[in-house]
């Protein structure tokens, strides 16, 4: 009989665990992932789009090293940025541009060539409370060691 108890539980204990563990699938983060592309001749473009909670946004663009990337994160939401990543790393890794300490533009020389990751996201504060945010980001990349849009 006490086995028996003992065992009903340990069951629902472990239920418990698992629910509290692995069962809040609404507080997981979701992320997608998209690549930019400029129209033929364009040497930016602009994307509209909107996040809810831990949602974030990762755009993708190819550069050059020597070109000059400006970036502009336009948004209502005062808890909204986004962080710029090198060729080769991503969220997890260091950004070389971090937006929620620097701002909502980002100007500089590309260091190296390859393909960049724009990570639009909501602090922490916000996205506990699931708030949404719509924004444009505005990105350009040229020749240029100075542009006329920063």
């Amino acid at each position: 009989m006490m086995q028996a108890f003992l065992t009903a539980r340990v069951a629902k204990l472990l239920v418990f665990f698992s629910l509290v563990l692995f069962g809040n699938g609404a507080l997981a983060e979701e992320s997608r992932t998209e690549t930019l592309r400029f129209a033929k001749g364009a040497t930016g473009t602009s994307v509209t789009s909107k996040i809810t909670g831990y949602d974030s946004v990762n755009y993708k663009v190819t550069a050059k090293a020597g070109q000059h990337m400006v970036v502009k994160l336009s948004t209502s939401h005062s808890a909204t940025y986004f962080n710029v990543y090198g060729p080769g790393s991503g969220p997890g890794d260091a950004a070389i541009f971090i937006g929620s300490t620097s701002g909502g533009h980002f100007a500089t020389t590309l260091p190296e060539s390859g393909t960049y990751t724009i990570q639009v996201y909501m602090m922490r504060s916000a996205a506990r409370r699931n708030e949404s945010a719509d924004f444009k980001l505005r990105v350009d990349i040229d020749n240029a060691k100075k542009s006329s849009r920063e």
